[in-house]
């Protein structure tokens, strides 16, 4: 009998979810074991070679102010950063990076290699060890059995996968890797619902055989940023993305295939992602439109592969093929390897608590692409919050959530739990009701003292935040002070088609006005640029955010206020909604299957009304 020691944590799957659980967990002290079924595919990025974008971006730096790894790990392989959105407000400002794919992934593996208390295993897990109702351990393919006091699955697109191109199909959890099996025949058996979703990737071409000069360019920012609030390296150099389009005859050679297309015929039974669909489904539901935008990312510095944003598919590959060559500058370009659809297995994730742990089973969390969501920022944050809770299980403490107005972590684990999700879940900044609150660069000042009494973010990163705040405050005294004579700047105000002042006026003041920044306010009052030259960048943009929104903020602040008193409200045990007719049925059915654990929780479950809502409020008052 193979014997090993017990775990205080087994996480299965080594993506992203898996790599934040098991860095998380073992950072604070727990004994972890990371299973895969290899070693050398941990935290392959399966599909584009790039983390962060529009609400991604911030929740890669919630998970690094909380003292995740995601943004270090994207900070030290990136090889081009944008900030999304710079023309609209703050709220909407999100940071993207483009990766080196192999880079990355070799980064994340160096990086748990270095944690004295991560474990490897490379094997297959077939089974879980149940026990009272609780999850003891896991069971692997050789029949060995790992005994823990926790278990965290992120299994990705690994359950019972299926790969389609054209007619073709055949099992595997992502191109060239089995899939998993026996793990979804489990669950069932021990209640749980499972469904199947569908995923797609795009064909990789070699970069060499591309005509750069026939697309547009798409540079990163001449003075690029970071994801981390820590100091790590700067982009001294990038590589540019290019942009080009499909045509007409693209899209007559990709309907050439629709008779073959699993998707079309039936084959494929699983929901796809709405914000991401495939090349075909874009030309079939946009028959208006003559064209649609290809993104051309390079893999890496130094590989000369492509990866072919926009354009995924799980047409035939010949198809794919002759229509990629009808694309401007990929008329000579050559296929590494057809871009295909995925499904797999999914378990719809009102099955699980605020901590992501499952009801029917204790002592058992799942986290990632398993709870129906896409993409690796979704699933990393997810991965984050599990391994966080089940170390908390472990050491017998009280578990660790955020709120809505917290974090969009918070908003996409309330989401997911509540409403659930028949297709997969994508963040985006619209679903945050308070997202000038939850903003990217104030993700320390929000998440950093919370994670730091975890005892994940350290005391830098704590003193980081500190310093920020300190100098914030330091800047707004300033600009509260500084007063200025209406001859010394109504030639400037002119200039900027704002009204004149009649009377000295302080510069805070000014810079409530929608077009006065304080770049150009500081670089046309030299005494006021002296005064702030002792600040930074970060501090000096704090300051003037908080000016600008001031309003706007105290408005959230206090919205969410009001949704902290129904948080407030707790609901003890298992009611038996049922036997309230006063709620609708509906709402009855839907409470009955949550069991939300406060107010607030049960006010946003889909189904559940306002007037639903006062009912249980006169019934838990008694």
């Amino acid at each position: 009998m193979f014997q090993q020691e017990e775990y205080d944590l087994i996480v299965v799957g080594a993506g992203h979810a898996g790599c934040e659980a098991a860095a998380a967990a073992a950072n604070l002290g727990s004994k972890v074991l990371l299973v895969t079924m290899n070693m050398n595919t941990i935290a392959q990025m399966s599909c584009n070679p790039a983390m962060g974008g529009v609400a991604k971006g911030q929740i890669v730096r919630e998970i690094d102010a909380l003292g995740g790894q995601s943004g270090l790990i994207t900070d030290r392989t990136m090889i081009q950063f944008r900030m999304l959105n710079r023309s609209k407000g703050p709220a909407m400002w999100s940071p993207r990076a483009q990766s080196d794919r192999m880079r990355f992934a070799e980064e994340w593996r160096l990086t748990l290699e270095q944690i004295p208390n991560v474990d490897f295993w490379q094997e297959a897990v077939t089974g879980l060890l149940i026990e009272n109702d609780a999850c003891v351990g896991i069971r692997t393919a050789l029949g060995i059995e790992f005994r823990s006091k926790t278990v965290v699955l992120t299994n990705g697109t690994f359950l019972n996968g299926l790969i389609h191109i054209g007619e073709k199909n055949f099992g595997g959890g992502r191109a060239a890797e089995k899939n998993s099996r026996g793990l979804t025949e489990q669950l069932v058996e021990l209640g749980f619902e499972a469904g199947r979703m569908k995923t797609g990737t795009p064909p990789r071409v070699d970069g060499r055989s591309l005509d750069y000069s026939k697309m547009e360019v798409q540079d990163g920012d001449a003075q690029p940023s970071r994801f981390s609030y820590l100091d790590t390296p700067r982009l001294t150099g990038q590589r540019p993305c290019y942009i080009t389009y499909t045509n007409e005859r693209v899209h007559e050679i990709l309907k050439e295939g629709f008779e073959k297309s699993p998707m079309f015929q039936g084959r494929i039974k699983g929901l796809g992602p709405r914000y991401c669909p495939s090349v075909e489904d874009k030309i079939n539901r946009f028959a208006d439109k003559d064209r649609h935008q290809i993104f051309v990312e390079p893999e890496g510095w130094s590989t000369v592969e492509c990866y072919i944003n926009g354009f995924s598919s799980s047409l035939p590959e010949d198809v794919q093929y002759r229509a990629l060559r009808e694309i401007a500058g990929f008329e000579k370009a050559k296929m590494f390897r057809p871009g295909y659809a995925i499904e797999y297995d999914f378990f719809p994730p009102t099955q699980l608590t605020n901590t992501l742990e499952t009801k029917p089973v204790r002592n058992l969390w799942l986290a990632g692409q398993i709870n129906g969501t896409t993409g690796y920022e979704e699933a990393a944050c997810q991965g984050l919050m599990a391994g966080i809770n089940a170390h908390q299980r472990a050491a017998g403490k009280e578990p660790f959530t955020l709120r809505r107005d917290e974090a969009y972590i918070g908003v996409l684990i309330d989401d997911l739990i509540n409403k659930g999700t028949e297709e997969p879940y994508r963040m985006f900044t619209s679903r945050a009701e308070h997202r000038i609150l939850l903003r990217q660069d104030n993700a320390d000042l929000r998440l950093t003292p919370l994670g730091h009494a975890l005892g994940l973010a350290s005391d830098e990163r704590l003193a980081r935040v500190r310093q920020k705040e300190a100098d914030t405050a330091a800047v707004l005294t300033v600009l509260e002070k500084f007063a200025i004579e209406p001859a010394t700047i109504n030639g400037f105000l002119a200039e900027k088609g704002s009204a004149e002042i009649h009377e000295k006026t302080r510069a805070l003041n000014l810079l409530r006005r929608p077009n006065i920044e304080l770049p150009e306010l500081a670089a046309f009052l030299p005494e006021l640029a002296d005064k702030l030259a002792a600040f930074g960048e970060e501090a000096q943009e704090q300051a003037i955010i908080q000016t600008k929104y001031e309003t706007y903020l105290q408005k959230e602040q206090q919205q969410a206020q009001r949704m902290r008193e129904l948080e407030d409200f707790q609901i003890r045990g298992r009611l038996n909604y049922g036997a309230m007719p006063a709620l609708s049925h509906e709402a009855r059915e839907k409470l009955l299957k949550i069991q939300p654990e406060t107010l607030g929780q049960a006010s946003r479950i889909s189904g559940v009304s306002p007037a639903d809502v006062s009912v249980l409020m006169v019934y838990l008052g008694r």
